[in-house]
């Protein structure tokens, strides 16, 4: 096989993969995604609240999460309801050259999708950097979308996913707001590397970013991993 006939094959297997993956309603979670972005830009404009790159930063957390949502939680379902689970389980090492790249090509989608809205954060409301933004917002993106499929190759229902996702999403959200010594701490899933606290020193604070990312990412990385080992129990899924 030569190279262009090789390049045309990824090419298809991309589009393939991508048509199954924001299929359905992934274009409904989108929408939702920037109106609920749309709104909060209203909202911060409207009060005249103090607008810089924090509070940029946490106008898109709730989006961030929510476009990750509907791939990842109902990937495995919607598998199982098109009737091709046991196809991609005859396709040998299944975890890695199927969902793995698959898992590549959501973050990489939504990585887009974030700097688009960061942009428009750009032209309506803050100047800033658009791609750090974006970066910045794909580490909880990360840790939340691994853990959401970690569970779903436990319970192999988007529902199912869904409902355990929310609950642990309120339960971390209250915890951290609840508790003074982790709002600031690098154990913050939530942790807003772009507001500074007034009574810690800016090395300090650079630091407790940098441990936060690497937390988020070796999470994500374990339930990531997790998650593929569990696709190797082909009897629970077919």
């Amino acid at each position: 096989m030569n190279l262009k006939n090789y390049i045309t094959l990824v090419t298809k297997v991309i589009r393939y993969n991508l048509k199954i993956i924001f299929a359905g309603k992934f274009f409904w979670f989108l929408m939702a995604a920037f109106a609920f972005f749309a709104f909060f830009m209203f909202q911060q404009a409207w009060n005249r609240s103090e607008i810089n790159e924090g509070s940029i930063y946490s106008l898109l957390l709730f989006p961030c999460l929510l476009l990750i949502f509907y791939p990842v939680v109902f990937g495995i379902q919607n598998d199982e309801d098109n009737r091709i689970l046991e196809i991609i389980f005859g396709i040998p090492n299944y975890r890695y050259k199927i969902w793995g790249v698959r898992m590549l090509m959501v973050y990489a989608a939504n990585y887009v999708i974030l700097v688009i809205f960061a942009y428009v954060a750009r032209l309506l409301l803050y100047p800033v950097n658009i791609f750090e933004m974006a970066a910045q917002l794909i580490f909880p993106m990360l840790f939340f979308g691994n853990l959401a499929f970690m569970f779903s190759t436990i319970t192999k229902s988007g529902n199912g996913t869904a409902v355990i996702m929310i609950v642990l999403g309120l339960v971390f959200f209250i915890f951290m707001n609840a508790v003074n010594t982790m709002t600031n701490s690098f154990w913050n899933v939530f942790l807003n590397p772009f507001t500074i606290p007034r009574d810690i020193h800016p090395v300090i604070w650079q630091n407790t970013i940098l441990k936060s990312r690497i937390f988020l990412l070796a999470g994500g990385t374990v339930w990531l991993m997790i998650g593929l080992l569990n696709l190797q129990k082909r009897e629970k899924f077919v």
